[in-house]
């Protein structure tokens, strides 16, 4: 989870930790570290960031081969769908606008990491 507010990401962990490891991350350089260094199953990156914000950090990651598999979710307040279709075009798999529900993250997350249990098979 990539987001600089440490409300979010605690809600965000408070939802998944019962299922899954969570890593944090509060820009998006450090997010492109942790994505290069644990490989993480999937990424949840918030856009609006300080020092590397969410579409450069979703680009970077796209553009290493050694994490370019990795599903990113744009998870944002910013719900308009020219950000959508930008997001899209860095490489995200999937966007979610805040407020969303504890639903909608387990279901994103569990969906994305099912299709990829399954692509490895």
């Amino acid at each position: 989870m990539a987001d600089d507010e440490p409300t979010m990401r605690l809600l965000v962990r408070k939802m998944l930790d019962k299922d899954y490891i969570v890593l944090e991350a509060t820009n998006g350089e450090e997010a492109v570290d942790i994505a290069k260094g644990q490989k993480p199953d999937i990424i949840l990156m918030d856009i609006m960031m300080p020092k590397m914000d969410g579409y450069t950090a979703c680009s970077g990651i796209k553009a290493d081969p050694a994490t370019r598999m990795i599903p990113v979710v744009m998870l944002t307040a910013v719900g308009h769908e020219l950000n959508k279709k930008l997001a899209m075009e860095m490489g995200a798999e999937g966007y979610i606008t805040k407020p969303f529900s504890s639903q909608e993250i387990l279901g994103t997350v569990g969906s994305f990491l099912r299709n990829a249990k399954f692509s490895k098979d």
